[in-house]
Formats: structure tokens, C-alpha cells, sequence
């Protein structure tokens, strides 16, 4: 399934820098990102928990904000892109 990952991290202290830097290190590990706290993930369930505990381990509940949208196997359809970046296919093989 194709899963949207967005964050936003407090980043006034030296310690909120790091978690957005980590969180980021993880989220880039399964996934592509599409613009600066924004990932799109082709996950199955199993991936999907395990980064979801990865992620809320790294945030801090009180300062952070992590957002996980499920668009699901057929996510071609709910997808419109419009500007510059060309859109990839996120089945195709991701480089790093």
C-alpha cells in the first residue's frame, strides 16, 4: 500500500534538530521523498508498524507532529501532480 508520511519536528533546540534529521534518515530508508517533510511510502503492513514505532519512538509527543495517510494498492487514481519535480512510480526500483 502507498502510505504519505508527514512531519513536522520542533526544531528550536539542538535536540529537535536532531530527531528531524533522524526521522528524516528513517522515513528516506522506505520511501521517496516528495518535498521537505512529505514521503511517500509503498509499504505492506507489517513495514508500515514497524516504521510507525520507529518514528513515534524518535518524535516527542509533546513538541512533534507525525501524520501517516493510507492511499492504499490503487493509489495511481488518487494522485495529481501539477508544477515542477516530475513524478516517479514508486514500484520502480529506489536508489540510494
Amino acid at each position: 500500500m502507498l502510505v504519505l508520511i508527514t512531519y513536522d519536528v520542533n526544531t528550536e533546540d539542538a535536540a529537535g534538530r536532531k530527531r528531524l534529521r533522524q526521522i528524516a534518515k528513517q522515513c528516506v530508508n522506505y520511501g521517496q521523498r516528495v518535498q521537505n517533510s512529505v514521503f511517500e511510502c509503498l509499504l505492506d503492513a507489517a513495514q508500515c508498524r514497524m516504521l510507525q514505532a520507529k518514528l513515534c519512538k524518535i518524535m516527542d509527543p509533546e513538541k512533534d507532529s507525525l501524520r501517516f495517510y493510507y492511499l492504499g494498492n490503487r493509489y495511481e487514481n488518487k494522485i495529481e501532480h501539477f508544477g515542477v519535480k516530475a513524478s516517479y512510480n514508486p514500484e520502480d526500483v529506489l536508489m540510494l
